[in-house]
C-alpha cells in the first residue's frame, strides 16, 4: 500500500466487493478481502503498459492476468484491464485512483473472464 496516497485521498473501484472504496485503509481491507480468497502465491503479468504524464499527474493503463489457487482449491486466470490515476505529492507518484475490471456480455449479465489479450 506503499505506492497509494494516503488518508482519504484514494477512490477505487476495483473486481471484488464493494463498488467503490474510499480512503486508503478502505483500500488496504479490499486488497486484503482479495489476497483472503487466494491459497499461495499470485502470478501477475502485464501486458501493453501505457504511462501518460503531466508535471503532476499521470495515468498508467495496462492489462493484467492474474492467476492462482483459490482457497477451495480451484485454479483462478483472468486478465483484467487496470487503469490508475497517480499524483505527484510532496516528490513522490502516488496513485489516488485505481480502476480494475473486465468485460460483460450484456445479455446475461454475466463478467467475460475467459477473454485474453
Amino acid at each position: 500500500m506503499a505506492c497509494y496516497a494516503p488518508g482519504s485521498a484514494v477512490r477505487a473501484f476495483d473486481i471484488v466487493p464493494p463498488l467503490e472504496c474510499s480512503g486508503h485503509d478502505a483500500y488496504r481491507k479490499n486488497y486484503e478481502q482479495f489476497f483472503a480468497m487466494y491459497r499461495g502465491p499470485i502470478e501477475l503479468e502485464l501486458r501493453d503498459l501505457q504511462v501518460i504524464a503531466s508535471a503532476d499527474l499521470a495515468f498508467i493503463t495496462v492489462l493484467e492476468r492474474m492467476a492462482g489457487t483459490l482457497t477451495d482449491g480451484q485454479k483462478s486466470e483472468m486478465w483484467v484491464r487496470v487503469t490508475s490515476g497517480l499524483r505527484k505529492m510532496e516528490g513522490r507518484w502516488l496513485i489516488v485512483h485505481d480502476h480494475v475490471s473486465v468485460p460483460v456480455d450484456f445479455a446475461s449479465g454475466k463478467a467475460l473472464l475467459e477473454l485474453k489479450p
